[in-house]
């Protein structure tokens, strides 16, 4: 369930209805823009095409080319004015059609973004929104299916989201949206299709809250974007085993939950971190160590990690299946704990 602090700003949002995810993506842009005046949209086909999977489809036609804006096929431009825009006043929602894609504009994010608050004082304010796909799935091969999130994670200045339902995407995004902070907000290919309740109106999630997706006894399991699904998935079975498998969604993976992530190993004791990326630099080496480090007494057996092969993603559908993880391989690790 929401946080208490996961407000609901006007009576409209009490309505629930389902949405896709893309759709609830949409719904956030929307509000904001319907909202705020100063928040505009940007990317690579955006406009009249809506969007390479559909996520700012009907933008165009209600506000028009001035805040819903094509960019040339260039990430570095669309990274670099969505900066220039963020410091004079807007509030940029640039898409970057593919998470492999940021690297062509990490100087304009590591550098200049990220750091522009900091170098100034904090006189200058940053408050853009980049949005990007991530992750397998639709067979696009190993120059647009990577899992690129640690990169981000690890520049100072940013913050980083992940949402995993139709709720928390349309949430964090908002939240976001308002934040005067430069935000990666990386959303799963595949979970676009999935559906879910969602409120109607307005509604944020802070970007800085983890989320228990199910409780549980004998183990946790941390999992990001769409292995958030698939650990659930994989709990289910562990259920049928007599284990009884928690799982948590950091959400934002910066700033981190730590509390959340800890107290629930806390109660049980033991831990695997499930992520798509390569596991070799990936985030969970990142939660692992935070576990280890601050929650050690606490542990029965080893922080495990459940993630890619360190392996560019193939095009071939089997064998892009088998370089990440599914919920049979989370159940393998997770039972190697006891």
């Amino acid at each position: 369930m929401p946080d208490v602090a996961e407000k609901m700003v006007n009576q409209d949002a009490e309505e629930m209805v389902t949405m896709t995810y893309v759709e609830a993506i949409t719904d956030a842009i929307r509000v904001e823009m319907q909202r705020d005046e100063s928040v505009f949209v940007m990317g690579e086909d955006v406009g009249v095409y809506g969007g390479i999977f559909g996520a700012t489809r009907g933008l165009y036609a209600e506000f028009g080319a001035e805040r819903v804006r094509d960019t040339a096929i260039s990430e570095a431009i669309i990274a670099g004015a969505a900066t220039g825009a963020a410091v004079t006043g807007l509030r940029p929602v640039a898409e970057i059609m593919f998470i492999d894609f940021t690297t062509i504009a990490m100087d304009q994010i590591v550098n200049q973004a990220a750091k522009m608050r900091y170098m100034f004082g904090g006189k200058a304010m940053v408050p853009m929104v980049i949005r990007t796909p991530t992750g397998t799935g639709r067979g696009a091969a190993a120059q647009h299916s990577q899992s690129l999130e640690a990169w981000h994670c690890h520049v100072p200045g940013l913050k980083v989201v992940m949402p995993s339902t139709p709720y928390d995407a349309k949430g964090l995004l908002i939240s976001a949206i308002r934040d005067n902070n430069p935000v990666i907000f990386i959303e799963h290919k595949i979970l676009y299709a999935t559906k879910g309740e969602v409120p109607r109106g307005e509604y944020t999630i802070p970007l800085s809250q983890a989320e228990v997706k199910r409780e549980g006894n004998d183990v946790s399991i941390i999992a990001t974007s769409l292995m958030v699904q698939r650990s659930l998935a994989a709990a289910e079975l562990l259920e049928k085993e007599g284990i009884s498998a928690g799982v948590v969604d950091p959400r934002t993976l910066y700033p981190l939950d730590k509390e959340t992530l800890l107290r629930s190993v806390q109660k049980t004791n033991r831990a695997i971190v499930v992520h798509e990326a390569c596991k070799t630099g990936g985030f969970g080496g990142e939660v692992a160590t935070l576990i280890m480090e601050e929650a050690f007494d606490y542990l029965d057996a080893p922080v495990m990690r459940c993630a890619g092969l360190d392996v560019p993603i193939p095009f071939s559908p089997p064998l892009e299946k088998a370089v990440i993880p599914d919920e049979n391989q989370i159940v393998s690790v997770v039972k190697s704990l006891f």
